[in-house]
């Protein structure tokens, strides 16, 4: 049995959290501030963190400090406060992921059993720039990881509206998967790089990855590259190669988003969304 600490300094939030958790498995403690937080976690051992972010004594990115580097628990932050700043802040104290508030009880569930299931790791995500409008970050080309800055970027896009939102949260998905898994091999030694810029008048995501690009001309199983006017005739070219179904992706996110530029060698991708 998985043992969770539950950091909130609402009573009513923190006895339904804790309720709901221990009707899922999990074996549960709870604390009213980051202060109490402290001192249990100098006294015991504990799997998980969650940790609300505003609380009176010692709030929770005071607390993420705190934690003891050798024994570190992940912690998911949860916060009423989306904000970029809050964010980056708890990114930088190595917060494992973000859940806003509200939240559906059953999706937390999923996440930290996701979060409990995925390998130790040291510090893998390595923060080149943290201001609010300009984020750059480096990580490992795995998957663990990789829905770990995806995490991210949809917090960091927090405010659009919603259909905005979800188009960007799956025409990422889209390039950072190709950038992990074609450019990165799925290598946890390869490094992958985001930057991801927003102003007024735009949202800019660049995606680079650590691979020798590819030659669009020749990913015929891939419909962006297929003249045919047969639309599923990148799939036919899949099947007779025996890969997936697939082969969409970069078609896809050209419709979600309003310019998508590679760089020569097409191992670099810039993403463009106007939001005025």
């Amino acid at each position: 049995m998985k043992r969770v600490l539950v950091v909130e300094d609402n009573a009513s939030e923190r006895e339904a959290l804790s309720l709901v958790l221990k009707r899922s498995g999990f074996e549960v403690t709870s604390a009213a501030d980051g202060v109490e937080a402290v001192e249990k976690i100098q006294r015991e051992k504990f799997d998980l963190l969650l940790v609300d972010v505003w609380m009176p004594r010692m709030n929770g990115l005071e607390l993420l400090s705190h934690l003891p580097e050798d024994t570190r628990p992940k912690a998911l932050v949860m916060t009423g406060d989306d904000t970029a700043e809050t964010l980056l802040k708890s990114l930088r104290k190595k917060a494992y992921l973000f859940i806003a508030k509200p939240f559906d009880p059953k999706d937390l569930v999923q996440l930290m059993k996701t979060a409990l299931e995925s390998t130790p790791e040291p510090e893998q995500i390595q923060i080149v720039s943290a201001q609010p409008n300009w984020v750059e970050l480096r990580f490992p080309c795995e998957m663990q990881t990789a829905g770990r800055i995806e995490n991210v970027v949809d917090h960091l896009n927090s405010g659009l509206p919603p259909r905005v939102r979800r188009s960007l949260r799956l025409a990422f998905h889209e390039l950072l998967m190709n950038a992990i898994e074609w450019g990165g091999q799925l290598d946890p030694a390869s490094q992958a790089q985001i930057g991801y810029l927003r102003t007024h008048k735009f949202l800019m995501c660049r995606i680079a990855d650590p691979g020798n690009g590819f030659d669009l001309a020749a990913v015929d199983h891939a419909a962006i590259a297929n003249q045919s006017e047969d639309p599923l005739a990148a799939s036919d070219v899949r099947e007779e190669k025996g890969m997936r179904p697939g082969g969409y992706g970069i078609q896809l996110v050209k419709s979600l988003v309003d310019e998508l530029v590679y760089n020569e060698a097409h191992n670099e991708v810039v993403m463009v969304k106007y939001l005025s």
